[in-house]
């Protein structure tokens, strides 16, 4: 296990000692190298707590998607709902355990070297790759949000119904401002684990943000009124209530939109990316201990997940928007428990970018820095052309709804089905687990899975694109 432990340490988190290790080496369980390693390890043993690597992984957990999640019950029905979500809860506690035995069974904890030991180069780059894109993806659906949000958010404090022009909300200045000054210092962080402050009070944030939507449950009627002012620059808008008969709650539904809440929910739990660099900085490391991590950050997340979803679409039923915030806004756009609420829920996104940019440095250094010594100029030079890269997407890309779409229909399920079961299979030997035996066969099945949801996603996209009509509810 220590030898496991020792080779689990990569470049880019720092493990100066291991720099002298070729790639093969590590699959070399020679007695005479394991004193020598041993003694590095107990320099640079993992040093994040039990409770830190939970708030890390459980922030890497945590996506924008939690806001649609109201909009996705509405569309599948109470009953429905919970199935889903515990069926993918459990999914992605197995798809994490195939991760840690693959692991185990090489003493790698690299997504990408997993990938090296199963396939070679190719398999490396690949595992590297859709690493990259989808975080990449991910940091900039993030900073989207941020561009879009915090202009309204500091409106709405001001007691402004319109965008007046001023430079403090202008959403490009703003991502920028909040990247330099809270994202790329977070990022220079030379491990994981010193994040888990960080992502604790991103998940405070999140925290507050469900004990409201229970708040506002008992305290807005149901039909709600909307309170919609006139004069606006860009329309005229009238009060109206929601018909009464839309005031009930469903066990099952079937409409043109439940078939595009599977795929949503089926990225709800992705943070297979985080779990390896977490697991390679937790103390007394372990896959039992690790897989208790997962266990209980994937737990939490399905009870936020669940209560949100339960006490947000409760609140307005059918009447419920695809971002759960946008129908409060239609209550009371200067609601000031609303506004804490919007500025929490900015600050948990936000926070969650220096933990997604983590995973994507380190295929990085992987793939071009693998035989380098850690050094602090490459360290920052890579987080500052990542930022530097998001920033500039999310600024002159306007329309990337389309792409990331495309994007998370592929690297997703890769992350969360596919790569995992065809990992596992490769790596764990024939000699412990034939290729016909009942973990093999699980994790082959695991693996279609994942090509069933990629085909589905995909699906609607090129629907979306043909018909023109937009998918609701997204990640």
């Amino acid at each position: 296990m220590e030898l496991q432990k020792i080779n689990g340490h990569s470049r880019d988190d720092g493990f100066d000692a291991l720099d002298g290790l070729a790639e093969n080496e590590e699959f070399l369980p020679h007695k005479t190298t394991i004193k020598k390693k041993e003694l590095h390890f107990t320099d640079f043993e993992g040093k994040t707590s039990f409770g830190m690597s939970i708030f890390n992984l459980s922030n890497a957990i945590m996506g924008s998607g939690i806001l649609g999640l109201a909009f996705a019950m509405s569309n599948t029905g109470i009953v429905l709902f919970i199935i889903l979500l515990v069926s993918i809860a459990i999914l992605s506690a197995y798809s994490i355990h195939l991760l840690l035995r693959s692991a185990g069974i090489v003493g790698i904890r690299a997504y990408e070297q997993l990938g090296n030991h199963a396939f070679g180069n190719p398999g490396k780059v690949l595992a590297a790759c859709i690493i990259t894109v989808h975080n990449i993806g991910a940091m900039s659906s993030y900073l989207f949000i941020v561009k879009s949000e915090l202009p309204l958010v500091i409106q709405a404090f001001l007691g402004k119904h319109a965008n007046t022009g001023e430079w403090f909300m202008n959403g490009n200045y703003l991502i920028i401002i909040v990247s330099a000054v809270i994202i790329f210092p977070l990022a220079l962080m030379k491990r994981l684990g010193y994040l888990g402050y960080t992502s604790g009070f991103s998940l405070s944030c999140m925290v507050f943000f469900l004990i409201s939507v229970i708040y506002k449950k008992f305290n807005i009627p149901c039909p709600f009124p909307e309170y919609l002012y006139e004069n606006t620059t860009s329309s005229h808008l009238h009060i109206s209530t929601m018909n009464s008969t839309d005031c009930g709650a469903k066990a099952f539904t079937i409409n043109s939109q439940t078939a595009y809440t599977v795929p949503i929910l089926a990225f709800a739990f992705v943070c297979h990316p985080e779990v390896l660099p977490i697991y390679t900085e937790l103390r007394n490391a372990t896959k039992k201990r690790m897989q208790t991590v997962a266990n209980i950050s994937i737990l939490a997340m399905f009870v936020m997940y669940l209560l949100t979803a339960l006490f947000g679409y409760l609140t307005f039923y059918s009447g419920v928007e695809s971002e759960l915030l946008h129908t409060y806004v239609r209550v009371d756009p200067l609601d000031v428990l609303i506004l804490c609420v919007r500025l929490a829920v900015l600050v948990a996104v936000i926070l969650t970018v220096p933990v997604v940019l983590f995973p994507i440095r380190r295929a990085v250094l992987q793939i071009l820095f693998y035989e380098k010594p850690f050094h602090w100029a490459r360290h920052i030079g890579i987080a500052f052309a990542l930022v530097f890269l998001v920033n500039v997407l999310v600024i002159f890309v306007p329309s990337m709804k389309d792409i990331f779409g495309l994007i998370g229909a592929t690297s997703a399920p890769s992350l969360i089905f596919i790569l995992p079961g065809i990992f596992y299979i490769r790596i764990v030997p024939e000699e412990q687990e034939p290729l016909k035996s009942r973990p093999k066969i699980q994790a082959a099945c695991f693996t279609l899975l994942g090509f069933i949801f990629m085909v589905m996603s995909l699906s609607f996209i090129i629907f979306d694109w043909v018909t023109g009509q937009p998918i609701k509810g997204g990640h």
